[in-house]
This record gives structure tokens, sequence and C-alpha cells, in this order.
């Protein structure tokens, strides 16, 4: 199956650390949002006391996921890498795929768990790539202002 691929290719570049680390400061904002939108049906659900079951944290887990793998596949980035105009994308410039999306979110979680090195590595990287761009065979490019 062709995937679209995106325009602009020749006019992008590698995204650094610090724009990379603004559009997570905006999109664990989203995430929080979204979050406490469950927290209140899982109380509303639950006859006012709080859900602290397995059930309702996979249902974060995965409301999370679909949030970030949906922004990922439709137009290549989130709220907050469209402020940072930040976009992820193939090598080869096409949407990512489902399975790419799920590498990314997992080895991004994993990168946050061993002290955002995952993310650190971008500085040492020649091409500046993430753990989660290597894992899942994508990039994380910036678009130029319009």
């Amino acid at each position: 199956m062709q995937r679209r691929r995106f325009s602009d290719l020749d006019r992008t570049w590698p995204a650094g650390l610090g724009r990379r680390l603004g559009a997570m400061l905006y999109d664990t904002l989203v995430v929080i949002a979204l979050w406490m939108v469950l927290g209140f049906v899982a109380v509303a659900l639950n006859g006012g006391e709080a859900n602290e079951t397995p059930l309702f944290h996979s249902v974060l887990l995965v409301a999370t996921f679909a949030f970030f793998a949906f922004s990922w596949m439709r137009g290549g980035m989130t709220l907050g890498m469209q402020a940072w105009r930040l976009r992820i994308q193939t090598p080869e410039g096409s949407r990512i795929s489902l399975t790419q999306a799920l590498l990314r979110f997992f080895v991004g979680l994993a990168s946050w768990v061993a002290l955002g090195l995952g993310y650190w590595w971008v500085l040492f990287d020649g091409e500046k790539r993430s753990w989660s761009d290597i894992a899942s065979g994508s990039r994380v490019v910036v678009l130029p202002k319009k």
C-alpha cells in the first residue's frame, strides 16, 4: 500500500532537542486534560469514588496512545508539534504506520523511564534521532515558516 507523502520535503530539517521538549510540554498539557475528562467519567461511573483499578489505568494508557497515534498517522503532528512546527514522517517523507506509531509510543515511554536518555540521544546522533525515531524508522523534522 502506497502511503501519502507530505509536501515541502526539501524545505525541512531534523528537529533538535529544544523544539522536541517544547512540543512535549504542550502535549503533556493536552494529555493531562484528556486524563481529567476520563477521570471525571470514571468517578461518575464509580458512584463518586476514585477509580484506581488496573482497568482504569489501561483505559488511560490506551486513550493516550490513541491521541498520539491518531495525530501522528493523520497529519504527522500533535497539537504541541503544530505549535513548534514539527512533523513525524518516514525517511521518504510519508505518514507513519500504526506499527511505527506503536513503536514510537512505547519506546518513548521507555526513554522517559530511562531519565530521558532516549531523547538526550538527539544531541549525540548525527541525524538528530531519538530512540523512538530509530526504533520506528521515522524522523521528526522542523517545517518551514509559512
